[in-house]
């Protein structure tokens, strides 16, 4: 497929912290115990349209994806995942809008990297897995996806918003975590990679038993 990303002049990005996420998560990466790793492509101008190739294809590999993490084929995700991937959810904390930050610093629900991530796909094939054996049934439900070329044109940043429906059990009532992520998609050869995403729950306090999934 052949895509036409000619890169634009970047707009400035804000830095402060509490700022809604640009480049490498906004402020979020750079206060996490592993964002110096982190990719800090930043989006240019403004959200590609509807009809571009480019948003086609990107809102194309969310559906896949969440096909995928549906079915729980969590080896086949992994294999979506570039090398240098942070995937990232810092916890989030209710302030006054004065005070100019809206997550805990140095505190996140996911702060990983490609191998810690592969750590815990393995986990749930042991026996040790007791938090997802029963496993959860799960429905990822994305939406209102906006994509943002980059100076790179071979990556492409992606908002998204994602509803994830868990029930596990007979008794228990489902859960359900409301979040919007911004994605870092990268080429590489004939496929697209996930380089980086950060997971901004709309929640404080998440009603649900463990995080033995990923959103």
């Amino acid at each position: 497929m052949s895509l036409d990303m000619s890169p634009t002049t970047p707009k400035p990005s804000e830095e402060k912290i509490g700022a809604r996420p640009t480049g490498n998560g906004g402020p979020y990466s750079a206060q996490s115990q592993l964002g110096a790793h982190a990719p800090t492509t930043q989006r240019v101008g403004a959200s590609l349209p509807f009809s571009d190739e480019r948003h086609l294809l990107a809102h194309h590999w969310l559906v896949e994806e969440a096909y995928i993490l549906d079915a729980q084929n969590y080896e086949d995700w992994l294999d979506l995942l570039a090398e240098d991937i942070h995937y990232l959810m810092p916890v989030r904390v209710t302030t006054a809008l004065s005070a100019g930050y809206d997550a805990a610093p140095g505190m996140a629900h996911f702060d990983e990297n490609k191998y810690s991530l592969s750590r815990r796909v393995a986990r749930f094939v042991t026996e040790h897995a007791w938090t997802e054996d029963p496993p959860s049934r799960l429905r990822h439900y994305v939406t209102n996806v906006r994509t943002f070329a980059t100076t790179d044109p071979d990556e492409l940043i992606v908002d998204s918003a994602v509803l994830l429906y868990r029930s596990r059990g007979d008794v228990r009532e489902a859960a359900v975590i409301s979040a919007g992520r911004e994605d870092l998609l990268r080429r590489d050869g004939s496929q697209w990679l996930l380089a980086r995403r950060t997971i901004l729950v709309d929640d404080s306090v998440l009603r649900t038993q463990n995080l033995a999934v990923f959103l």
